[in-house]
């Protein structure tokens, strides 16, 4: 499904949020479709009732309990994005993996205090992890996996396996919790009338159903989910590469938003919001349509130039070149540069394995 951070109500968990301001601030999550959900306020007027009932959510507090990284209260916000094909089966025309759901796509969010920066980092979906104890789908508590796939914890624990697993692996408490549908996605692209890219290069992937030559394309919604979700097309054929695909995507959709007036367009807006709010599944504490407009109001001064996206460090690992592991030194800064409030050093990501796809798309 790189670059280089809501009023002042304390939400649960002890984070303050910033106060709400200009609209622009949707940029900052326009990958996580939340953002979209919001645009209109109170413009949504009594439409809330039909948008709130659009929204799953999941109880990520509860599940996870009380074994979980300290929360810490410096006015900053963490929250894990992930895009999984596991509402709907027409997500399997775009290459669905073998057995349960999985997520492609998982993105760590930091949003600095203050909210006038972000940085993102990616989480391969091939990373070799050690994925702690977790309660399966059907019940059964599965006991901790070593070198374990990190995308299988979602496939066989659900969003608060996931999020367990990434909290174990930062060190960072996640605040939030956003699920993007693909096929939603796919749908809200073409709501938004398509996105415009630039290709470098020809990229054909028959899994992703993907073919374009080189040159400026105006991308429809499926073959944007073909584009972010190939990597046989692109670079070395890795995760890495795909990952660097979505994040020049992810430039490309803000840069959409922007033109086609959805703020300036009631009806744009309610197409718009109408789709994204099916297209998602938000923690708990985020599973209504005023929840959303609070959290991405105090966005206000945040734009495409203020977001930071990086890859977390790792290399090729060596007992088995299909997975990547994390480089333990540059990660560790990563996640101490989060944990921290501070920008991550341009040293983290020296050495690392980049997927060779960074200038395909612009």
């Amino acid at each position: 499904m790189g670059e280089q951070d809501t009023g002042g109500r304390i939400a649960e968990g002890g984070r303050r949020r910033g106060g709400p301001g200009a609209r622009r601030g949707l940029t900052v999550l326009a990958w996580s479709l939340a953002g979209l959900v919001v645009l209109g306020g109170g413009g949504l007027g009594l439409a809330y009732a039909k948008l709130d009932g659009n929204i799953e959510s999941v109880d990520i507090n509860t599940q996870l309990g009380g074994d979980r990284p300290k929360d810490i209260d410096d006015g900053s916000m963490d929250l894990l994005v992930l895009g999984s094909d596991s509402r709907s089966g027409a997500n399997a025309a775009y290459g669905r993996d073998e057995g349960a759901a999985r997520s492609d796509t998982a993105m760590i969010v930091h949003l600095y205090e203050g909210r006038r920066k972000a940085s993102v980092v990616s989480i391969p979906r091939d990373t070799l992890v050690t994925r702690p104890e977790c309660t399966a789908r059907d019940g059964r508590k599965l006991p901790a996996e070593y070198r374990a796939m990190f995308n299988t914890a979602y496939e066989v624990g659900g969003p608060a396996c996931a999020v367990r697993t990434v909290e174990r692996l930062s060190g960072i408490r996640m605040d939030h919790y956003v699920e993007v549908d693909f096929t939603g996605f796919k749908e809200l692209i073409d709501e938004l009338g398509g996105v415009q890219v630039t290709t470098t290069r020809p990229i054909k992937d028959g899994s992703s159903h993907l073919d374009l030559a080189a040159g400026t394309h105006t991308l429809d919604g499926e073959q944007a989910l073909g584009l972010v979700r190939t990597r046989k097309g692109v670079g070395d054929q890795s995760d890495l590469g795909r990952i660097q695909l979505q994040q020049s995507f992810i430039k490309a959709f803000i840069e959409q938003v922007k033109r086609v007036g959805v703020l300036t367009s009631p009806q744009k807006l309610w197409s718009v919001a109408d789709t994204a709010t099916r297209a998602i599944t938000p923690d708990s504490e985020l599973d209504s349509v005023k929840e959303l407009a609070d959290f991405a109001g105090g966005l206000a001064g945040l734009g495409a130039e203020d977001v930071h996206m990086i890859t977390l460090p790792v290399e090729y690992d060596r007992v088995d070149p299909n997975r990547v592991v994390p480089l333990d030194v540059q990660a560790q800064q990563v996640w101490n540069a989060l944990r921290e409030d501070r920008p991550v050093p341009a040293a983290a990501t020296e050495d690392a394995a980049t997927g060779q796809a960074a200038d395909v798309v612009r």
